[in-house]
């Protein structure tokens, strides 16, 4: 997994991973997200690719428009 970068401080995003149709995120509680494009849609996937890779916004955005939007949880 790669380190989130968290530019903007305090994000609960420590780290993430992703291949063409789905993204994981770890947190930093260690509890590890995976969302796909037929849990959360495409467009989401996409732009979630985006905030990880700029290091900005991505816990916001989970939190706004994703929510329960994911396939499967690991603690």
């Amino acid at each position: 997994m790669e380190r989130y970068a968290n530019f903007g401080g305090g994000s609960s995003v420590a780290a993430f991973e992703f291949g063409e149709d789905w993204i994981t995120i770890q947190f930093r509680d260690w509890s590890r997200y995976l969302y796909t494009y037929q849990s959360a849609g495409s467009a989401t996937i996409e732009r979630m690719k985006e905030l990880a890779v700029g290091g900005r916004g991505l816990g916001r955005y989970i939190n706004r428009y994703v929510k329960k939007g994911y396939a499967s949880k690991r603690r």
